[in-house]
Protein backbone atom coordinates (compact mmCIF):
# COMPACT_ATOMS: atom_id res chain seq x y z
CA UNK A 1 0.00 0.00 0.00
CA UNK A 2 2.54 2.18 1.15
CA UNK A 3 4.46 1.53 -2.58
CA UNK A 4 1.38 2.31 -4.36
CA UNK A 5 0.56 5.69 -2.37
CA UNK A 6 4.74 6.49 -2.75
CA UNK A 7 4.00 6.02 -6.90
CA UNK A 8 0.79 7.46 -7.14
CA UNK A 9 2.40 10.96 -5.19
CA UNK A 10 5.63 10.83 -7.41
CA UNK A 11 3.25 10.39 -10.59
CA UNK A 12 1.03 13.59 -9.54
CA UNK A 13 4.34 15.44 -8.51
CA UNK A 14 5.54 14.95 -12.27
CA UNK A 15 2.03 16.19 -13.51
CA UNK A 16 1.86 19.32 -11.79
CA UNK A 17 5.94 20.01 -12.37
CA UNK A 18 4.83 19.67 -15.74
CA UNK A 19 2.29 22.06 -15.69
CA UNK A 20 4.17 25.42 -15.28
CA UNK A 21 5.86 27.11 -17.67
CA UNK A 22 7.04 29.75 -15.89
CA UNK A 23 10.21 31.37 -16.75
CA UNK A 24 12.41 33.37 -14.19
CA UNK A 25 13.92 35.87 -16.73
CA UNK A 26 9.90 37.03 -17.19
CA UNK A 27 9.68 38.70 -13.84
CA UNK A 28 11.68 41.47 -15.84
CA UNK A 29 8.76 42.24 -17.85
CA UNK A 30 6.63 43.20 -14.32
CA UNK A 31 7.58 47.04 -12.67
CA UNK A 32 8.39 46.76 -9.10
CA UNK A 33 6.22 48.52 -6.80
CA UNK A 34 9.10 49.80 -4.80
CA UNK A 35 10.98 51.65 -8.09
CA UNK A 36 7.97 53.46 -9.40
CA UNK A 37 5.80 56.67 -8.53
CA UNK A 38 2.46 54.80 -8.67
CA UNK A 39 0.16 57.46 -9.78
CA UNK A 40 -3.22 57.89 -11.84
CA UNK A 41 -1.41 59.68 -14.03
CA UNK A 42 -1.06 56.75 -16.48
CA UNK A 43 -4.85 55.63 -15.55
CA UNK A 44 -6.33 55.88 -19.49
CA UNK A 45 -10.22 56.62 -18.30
CA UNK A 46 -12.90 53.74 -20.05
CA UNK A 47 -16.44 53.69 -20.31
CA UNK A 48 -18.27 52.82 -16.50
CA UNK A 49 -15.18 54.41 -14.72
CA UNK A 50 -16.51 57.64 -12.80
CA UNK A 51 -14.99 60.86 -12.44
CA UNK A 52 -15.24 64.26 -9.95
CA UNK A 53 -15.03 67.57 -12.28
CA UNK A 54 -14.01 70.48 -10.11
CA UNK A 55 -13.92 74.21 -11.71
CA UNK A 56 -14.83 76.80 -9.20
CA UNK A 57 -14.77 79.47 -11.44
CA UNK A 58 -17.81 77.98 -13.94
CA UNK A 59 -20.78 76.44 -12.24
CA UNK A 60 -21.99 74.48 -14.70
CA UNK A 61 -19.30 72.32 -14.62
CA UNK A 62 -17.85 73.30 -10.59
CA UNK A 63 -18.66 69.63 -7.97
CA UNK A 64 -20.23 67.53 -11.30
CA UNK A 65 -20.30 63.60 -10.87
CA UNK A 66 -20.13 61.66 -13.93
CA UNK A 67 -19.66 58.22 -15.14
CA UNK A 68 -18.02 57.77 -18.58
CA UNK A 69 -21.08 56.67 -20.90
CA UNK A 70 -20.76 53.47 -23.21
CA UNK A 71 -19.68 55.56 -26.44
CA UNK A 72 -16.92 56.92 -24.48
CA UNK A 73 -18.27 60.51 -23.98
CA UNK A 74 -19.28 63.03 -21.08
CA UNK A 75 -21.44 65.96 -21.78
CA UNK A 76 -22.11 69.30 -20.27
CA UNK A 77 -25.04 71.04 -21.10
CA UNK A 78 -23.49 74.53 -22.33
CA UNK A 79 -20.29 73.27 -23.76
CA UNK A 80 -21.88 69.86 -24.76
CA UNK A 81 -20.02 66.32 -25.24
CA UNK A 82 -16.24 65.68 -24.71
CA UNK A 83 -14.07 62.32 -25.57
CA UNK A 84 -13.06 61.02 -22.37
CA UNK A 85 -12.51 57.29 -22.67
CA UNK A 86 -8.75 56.59 -24.08
CA UNK A 87 -7.65 59.46 -22.05
CA UNK A 88 -5.80 60.30 -18.63
CA UNK A 89 -7.78 62.72 -16.44
CA UNK A 90 -4.56 65.04 -17.22
CA UNK A 91 -5.81 64.88 -20.60
CA UNK A 92 -9.38 65.00 -19.69
CA UNK A 93 -8.81 68.16 -17.45
CA UNK A 94 -7.27 70.14 -20.79
CA UNK A 95 -9.69 68.92 -22.96
CA UNK A 96 -12.60 70.47 -20.58
CA UNK A 97 -10.52 73.72 -19.97
CA UNK A 98 -10.01 74.22 -24.02
CA UNK A 99 -13.71 73.20 -24.61
CA UNK A 100 -14.49 76.14 -21.33
CA UNK A 101 -12.81 79.09 -22.61
CA UNK A 102 -14.54 79.10 -25.52
CA UNK A 103 -17.19 80.14 -23.51
CA UNK A 104 -16.03 81.27 -20.36
CA UNK A 105 -13.17 83.65 -19.55
CA UNK A 106 -11.28 81.69 -16.94
CA UNK A 107 -8.23 83.14 -14.79
CA UNK A 108 -6.15 80.55 -12.87
CA UNK A 109 -3.76 78.41 -15.39
CA UNK A 110 -5.10 75.13 -14.12
CA UNK A 111 -9.34 75.56 -13.89
CA UNK A 112 -10.19 72.67 -13.80
CA UNK A 113 -9.49 69.37 -12.09
CA UNK A 114 -10.81 65.53 -12.82
CA UNK A 115 -10.38 63.21 -10.16
CA UNK A 116 -10.95 59.08 -11.05
CA UNK A 117 -13.74 58.20 -7.73
CA UNK A 118 -14.30 54.53 -9.13
CA UNK A 119 -12.32 52.19 -11.09
CA UNK A 120 -15.13 50.33 -13.09
CA UNK A 121 -13.20 49.82 -16.66
CA UNK A 122 -10.59 47.54 -15.97
CA UNK A 123 -10.02 43.96 -14.32
CA UNK A 124 -6.96 41.47 -13.37
CA UNK A 125 -7.79 38.02 -12.78
CA UNK A 126 -7.26 36.01 -9.85
CA UNK A 127 -7.55 32.09 -9.99
CA UNK A 128 -6.84 28.86 -8.79
CA UNK A 129 -6.76 27.24 -5.06
CA UNK A 130 -7.87 30.60 -3.45
CA UNK A 131 -11.29 31.27 -1.49
CA UNK A 132 -12.34 34.57 -3.40
CA UNK A 133 -11.34 33.74 -7.06
CA UNK A 134 -12.35 35.71 -10.16
CA UNK A 135 -11.85 39.71 -11.79
CA UNK A 136 -10.56 41.97 -9.85
CA UNK A 137 -10.86 45.59 -10.58
CA UNK A 138 -7.98 47.10 -11.56
CA UNK A 139 -6.70 50.59 -10.27
CA UNK A 140 -3.30 50.71 -10.91
CA UNK A 141 -1.93 50.29 -7.57
CA UNK A 142 -2.19 46.47 -7.32
CA UNK A 143 0.85 44.05 -6.55
CA UNK A 144 0.70 40.67 -6.09
CA UNK A 145 1.15 40.54 -2.75
CA UNK A 146 -1.84 42.24 -2.01
CA UNK A 147 -3.82 40.56 -4.68
CA UNK A 148 -3.05 37.17 -3.26
CA UNK A 149 -4.12 38.13 -0.05
CA UNK A 150 -7.30 39.68 -0.51
CA UNK A 151 -8.34 36.27 -2.40
CA UNK A 152 -7.23 33.90 0.29
CA UNK A 153 -5.56 30.70 -0.52
CA UNK A 154 -7.03 27.86 0.57
CA UNK A 155 -5.80 24.96 2.68
CA UNK A 156 -5.34 23.32 -1.32
CA UNK A 157 -2.86 26.28 -2.24
CA UNK A 158 0.37 25.80 -3.34
CA UNK A 159 2.09 29.31 -2.02
CA UNK A 160 5.59 28.39 -3.08
CA UNK A 161 4.76 28.02 -6.77
CA UNK A 162 2.22 30.53 -7.54
CA UNK A 163 2.08 32.33 -11.01
CA UNK A 164 1.84 35.45 -12.69
CA UNK A 165 0.93 35.47 -16.07
CA UNK A 166 1.04 38.75 -18.02
CA UNK A 167 -0.82 38.05 -21.41
CA UNK A 168 0.35 39.08 -24.79
CA UNK A 169 -1.94 40.91 -27.47
CA UNK A 170 0.78 40.12 -29.95
CA UNK A 171 0.43 36.89 -31.12
CA UNK A 172 3.99 36.00 -32.07
CA UNK A 173 4.75 37.52 -28.26
CA UNK A 174 4.73 34.73 -25.49
CA UNK A 175 3.00 35.60 -21.96
CA UNK A 176 5.20 36.78 -19.49
CA UNK A 177 5.12 34.11 -16.72
CA UNK A 178 7.22 33.70 -13.87
CA UNK A 179 6.69 32.32 -10.24
CA UNK A 180 5.97 33.85 -6.89
CA UNK A 181 7.17 32.28 -3.08
CA UNK A 182 4.21 33.61 -2.08
CA UNK A 183 5.06 32.01 1.45
CA UNK A 184 8.42 33.39 1.33
CA UNK A 185 7.68 37.12 0.40
CA UNK A 186 5.46 37.25 3.24
CA UNK A 187 7.75 35.52 6.17
CA UNK A 188 10.77 37.00 4.79
CA UNK A 189 9.76 40.34 3.44
CA UNK A 190 11.08 40.13 0.05
CA UNK A 191 9.99 42.88 -1.67
CA UNK A 192 12.14 42.78 -4.71
CA UNK A 193 10.02 39.93 -5.77
CA UNK A 194 6.90 41.60 -5.59
CA UNK A 195 5.60 42.96 -8.70
CA UNK A 196 2.81 45.58 -9.53
CA UNK A 197 -0.19 43.81 -12.11
CA UNK A 198 -1.23 45.55 -15.38
CA UNK A 199 -4.59 45.59 -16.64
CA UNK A 200 -5.55 41.56 -18.14
CA UNK A 201 -2.70 40.28 -15.61
CA UNK A 202 -3.69 36.64 -14.11
CA UNK A 203 -2.46 35.26 -10.67
CA UNK A 204 -3.35 31.36 -11.01
CA UNK A 205 -2.86 29.68 -7.33
CA UNK A 206 -2.23 26.10 -8.23
CA UNK A 207 -2.67 23.17 -5.41
CA UNK A 208 -0.13 20.78 -3.97
CA UNK A 209 0.82 17.66 -5.00
CA UNK A 210 -1.85 16.10 -2.17
CA UNK A 211 -4.10 19.30 -2.98
CA UNK A 212 -3.98 17.88 -6.64
CA UNK A 213 -5.13 14.71 -5.81
CA UNK A 214 -7.75 15.20 -3.59
CA UNK A 215 -9.41 16.93 -6.55
CA UNK A 216 -9.00 14.60 -9.07
CA UNK A 217 -10.63 11.99 -6.16
CA UNK A 218 -13.31 14.56 -6.07
CA UNK A 219 -14.35 14.50 -9.30
CA UNK A 220 -14.49 10.93 -9.49
CA UNK A 221 -16.37 10.71 -6.56
CA UNK A 222 -19.04 13.48 -6.61
CA UNK A 223 -20.42 12.04 -9.84
CA UNK A 224 -21.12 8.46 -8.05
CA UNK A 225 -22.54 10.39 -4.97
CA UNK A 226 -24.92 12.00 -7.06
CA UNK A 227 -25.77 9.33 -9.00
CA UNK A 228 -26.45 7.13 -5.83
CA UNK A 229 -28.10 10.46 -4.26
CA UNK A 230 -30.75 10.56 -7.36
CA UNK A 231 -31.14 6.92 -7.32
CA UNK A 232 -31.79 7.02 -3.27
CA UNK A 233 -34.47 9.89 -3.83
CA UNK A 234 -36.28 7.92 -7.29
CA UNK A 235 -36.47 4.75 -4.79
CA UNK A 236 -37.79 6.54 -1.50
CA UNK A 237 -40.47 8.37 -3.66
CA UNK A 238 -41.27 5.38 -4.83
CA UNK A 239 -41.73 3.64 -1.88
CA UNK A 240 -43.64 6.76 -0.01
CA UNK A 241 -46.12 6.14 -3.43
CA UNK A 242 -46.72 2.67 -2.68
CA UNK A 243 -47.03 3.48 1.40
CA UNK A 244 -50.00 5.90 0.34
CA UNK A 245 -51.71 3.63 -1.83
Amino acid sequence: MRIRLTIILLFAATICTGCFSSNPEDIRAFKKPQDIDVTMENYTLQPSDEIHISCSEISEIHDQYQKIRPDGKISFEMIGEIQAAGKTPAELSEDIRLKAIQLYKLTSDKPVDVLITAYQSKYFYVLGQVHLPGPRLYSGRDTASKAINLAQPNGLAWKERIQIIRPSSDPNIKPAIFELNYDRLMAHGEEDKDVLLQEGDIIYVPPTVLGWIALKIEEFVNPISRAFSGVYTVNRGMNNMDSNR
